[in-house]
């Protein structure tokens, strides 16, 4: 299983940025979403950026990474996410989620 982590950019560097998040820093490939700004947010999968994301998305993610890593760790399991998880989300949240719906509406336009 491949999970994308949430990272803030500090520096750049052709083609690359420093990035910081949960807990440490890596050099992230950035030729799948161009050139980022310092303060941008990227879903880092694998030391590539593969997303821009707000932080609002990526609190979410990080949210979602600490509760899972407290199941792992045998603690936590039966609290309640800060968030609207997926599950609960409608059929049109969740095309706006993934981004479906918007290519859905490129397509047929």
């Amino acid at each position: 299983m491949c999970i994308g982590i949430p990272m803030q950019v500090l520096e750049l560097e052709p083609g690359h940025a420093l990035c910081a998040g949960r807990g440490g820093r890596r050099r992230v490939r950035t030729a799948l979403v161009g050139e980022p700004r310092p303060g941008d947010w990227l879903l880092v999968f694998l030391d590539s950026a593969q997303e821009r994301i707000t932080a609002e998305r990526a609190a979410e993610v990080d949210a979602t990474l600490d509760l899972l890593a407290a199941v792992q760790a045998g603690e936590g399991g039966g609290a309640d996410a800060a968030f609207t998880l997926p599950s609960q989300l409608s059929a049109h949240e969740l095309l706006a989620l993934t981004g479906a719906h918007h290519h859905t509406m490129e397509t047929t336009t």
